[in-house]
Parts: structure tokens; C-alpha cells; sequence
């Protein structure tokens, strides 16, 4: 009969041999081992060194903390993880029945494969993708519609989440501005997200756009949202000294409208398989230290579905267990930000600041508009 020890010794080689455990071969990495049996400062680690041991907890708990997780999501009801403050009872919180997390990244940032890993991980689906993705024969494909998903595939599922039209790194300007608008009116299934030289992507949907009936979808507020980067991209663009992609996503992500309740949105990085080992920690490192923010609280990275699909719990349970997590945490945050019922004097309020703000504006109009016919009227003269 083999000890405690020598079983954990002999699981821990054989996920040292395993392609999803991909950072075992990082430099540095025999140092972050040596730190498994102490306590140390995290103050005082090394940004990569923080970056392994954040690695090495997701593969620590990956197969035994997955089936807990997910179990949680597949019993969680809108409203699950509110914690009561300041004196006031659940039933007097404005929780809407569905909790709604919105995917926002640039065009090829890999939002649908995200969304494809979600249903293959958390709503069991297999090899079926949901989601249309713009990799391999649909390459020149790019979601032009809001999109809503039950990623747990359950007709009692409290949250759902919404795939997104990619951004461009060339127009963050219009970018932020169309993303205000769905934070602040909200967003609903098949909402079409029109831009500016969009004639010729609709020509081929022209058919099928008149039997969208988006207007009888319900409008769902968004809760919080997770900003999906390619760090392929980002990494070959800094390598051709181009850092626009790098800057707009600063940008993107630190918007006023996606902060939630003071929290940054969740970061998901994408396409890391793309990269070698040490590219992909430099630039999750490097990206991080422009963001702003830990490079491990937060941040998940994430190999997606390709356009075919596959197991994620079977081939790389770290993965399926990361964005498991990354779900969960939204949730978390989601909860925290609810807040109380309006009641008949809070009405009463809001009406009266809105007619006085009225007012204002129409003496403002007035007063504007007998200025000009005073100045008009000395000229006469």
C-alpha cells in the first residue's frame, strides 16, 4: 500500500507531464516549487514568481474543486450570494431575476469560443458549439448581434450571459460610447449592434434580419462584465513596436462604465497557446503592470474552444476549473451591488429633481430666447 506521500508525489509528476500544466517548464519555476512549504510574503515575491503559484493553486484544486463549483452555479438563484448590510432585508433589495454577465473585448479577442468553453464545461454540452466563432472557415465572421446564453442549458439557471460585437483598436473612441449605452439602457437578445461601414457584412444577413423579432426579447441590465484580450496579438504587437492594442484595452478596461460595485471587471486572457511559455507570462505580466492591477487577482487565462469543440474537463482541467472560478467570482460581485427598493418618497424625490431640472431648462430657453429678440430689436433701432 502506497503512503500519503508517495501517491501525492507520484500525481504530482504525472501533472508535471501534462501539456495543460504548460507553466512547469517556466523558468523560475523550480523556485515557486521550493516556496510550496513555507509562508512567504506575497508582498515580496517576483511578479512571475505570484504569477506560477497562482497557476499552481487552479491546478491544485482543479479536479476536486470543479464538481463543487459547478454545483454551485447549476443551484444558484439570482440574489444567492447577497450578503444583508446596512439593516436591510433581501425582500427590500431590487434583484432582477437574472443575473447578467456581458462579454466585451475587441474583434478576434475569442468572446464565442469563451462562450463555447462555458457551455462545454458548465452546462455539460460536449463537442456542440453554440456560439459562431470567426476561426477557420468563418474567418471573416464577426458577431453583429447581441447574443444571450444559458450557459448551464437550465430552464432555472440565475444568470446568463451575453457575447458581444468585437471593438476596434482604431475606434476606441466609438467604442466606449456604444459600450455606455448598453451599460447604462442594457441589452437584449438579437440586438443589433450597427456601426459605420457595416453595408456590406449585411448584405448576406439582409434575408434573415426581418425575422429577428429583437423587440419582444427581454431587456436585461447588465450586472457586470468580463473584458476578453488576445495576448497573441497583444505580444506580436509590441514585438513590431505597435502598442495600440495594448493602450486601447487600457482604455477599455478601465472604463467608468464597467466598474461595478468599486471593482475592476474580470480579465480574460485568450489565445496564450499561441505564445511560448515564457511569452505568455511576459505578457500577462506586462499587460497587468499597464492595467494597473494584480497579475493574479482577477485574472484568468483561458484556452478556448476552437470552431469544432472539446472536452475542457477531460483534456485540461485547469481551464475548465479557471473559467468555472471566473463565473463564480462575477456572481460574487454581482450580488454585492444590489440596491433597495425605491419607495413612494424615493419616487417622489426623483419626480420633483426632474421638474425642477425642466423648469430650469425652459427659463434657461426663455431667458436665451429674449436676449436674442432684445439684441434683435436694437439693431432695428
Amino acid at each position: 500500500m502506497k503512503s500519503q506521500h508517495s501517491s501525492s508525489d507520484e500525481d504530482e509528476h504525472q501533472l508535471s507531464n501534462l501539456g495543460y500544466c504548460w507553466w512547469r517548464s517556466a523558468a523560475k519555476f523550480d523556485e515557486c516549487v521550493r516556496l510550496k512549504s513555507d509562508i512567504p510574503n506575497i508582498a515580496s515575491l517576483s511578479p512571475r514568481i505570484r504569477v506560477l503559484r497562482e497557476l499552481e493553486r487552479l491546478a491544485l484544486i482543479a479536479h476536486e474543486g470543479l464538481n463543487e463549483v459547478r454545483y454551485k452555479l447549476q443551484m444558484y438563484r439570482s440574489g444567492d450570494f447577497w450578503v444583508p448590510t446596512g439593516g436591510i432585508k433581501k425582500e427590500e433589495m431590487d434583484i432582477p431575476p437574472v443575473i447578467t454577465i456581458l462579454l466585451v473585448g475587441f474583434s478576434g479577442s475569442g468572446k464565442s469560443s469563451l462562450v463555447n468553453l462555458m457551455y462545454s464545461v458548465l452546462g455539460r454540452s460536449g463537442l456542440i458549439p453554440f456560439a459562431q466563432t470567426s476561426s477557420g472557415s468563418a474567418s471573416k465572421y464577426t458577431t453583429m448581434y447581441m447574443e444571450e446564453h444559458n450557459v448551464m442549458r437550465s430552464l432555472q439557471g440565475g444568470f446568463c450571459v451575453y457575447d458581444s460585437r468585437g471593438f476596434s483598436y482604431g475606434k476606441i473612441g466609438d467604442a466606449l460610447e456604444e459600450l455606455s449605452s448598453w451599460m447604462s439602457d442594457g441589452v437584449h437578445h438579437n440586438q443589433l449592434c450597427l456601426r459605420s461601414g457595416d453595408d456590406v457584412l449585411l448584405e448576406d444577413d439582409a434575408e434573415t434580419a426581418g425575422l429577428r423579432p429583437s423587440s419582444k426579447f427581454v431587456q436585461r441590465t447588465v450586472n457586470f462584465s468580463m473584458v476578453v484580450v488576445n495576448i497573441a496579438e497583444v505580444y506580436k504587437a509590441l514585438k513590431a513596436s505597435d502598442s495600440k492594442p495594448l493602450e486601447a484595452t487600457r482604455e477599455l478596461f478601465h472604463s467608468p462604465a464597467l466598474r461595478y460595485c468599486n471593482e475592476n471587471p474580470i480579465l480574460i486572457l485568450t489565445h496564450g497557446d499561441l505564445l511560448t511559455t515564457e511569452q505568455r507570462i511576459d505578457i500577462r505580466i506586462r499587460l497587468c503592470e499597464r492595467l494597473g492591477i494584480s497579475e493574479t487577482n482577477g485574472v484568468y487565462d483561458i484556452v478556448c474552444l476552437t470552431e469544432y469543440g472539446f472536452l475542457a474537463e477531460e483534456s485540461d482541467p485547469v481551464t475548465a476549473y479557471a473559467v468555472t472560478e471566473a463565473v463564480y467570482r462575477a456572481l460574487l460581485i454581482s450580488d454585492r451591488g444590489h440596491f433597495p427598493k425605491k419607495n413612494l418618497q424615493d419616487w417622489a424625490v426623483f419626480l420633483f429633481s426632474w421638474s425642477m431640472y425642466l423648469m430650469g431648462a425652459l427659463f434657461a430657453f426663455l431667458a436665451d430666447l429674449c436676449s436674442k429678440l432684445g439684441r434683435r430689436g436694437k439693431l432695428k433701432h
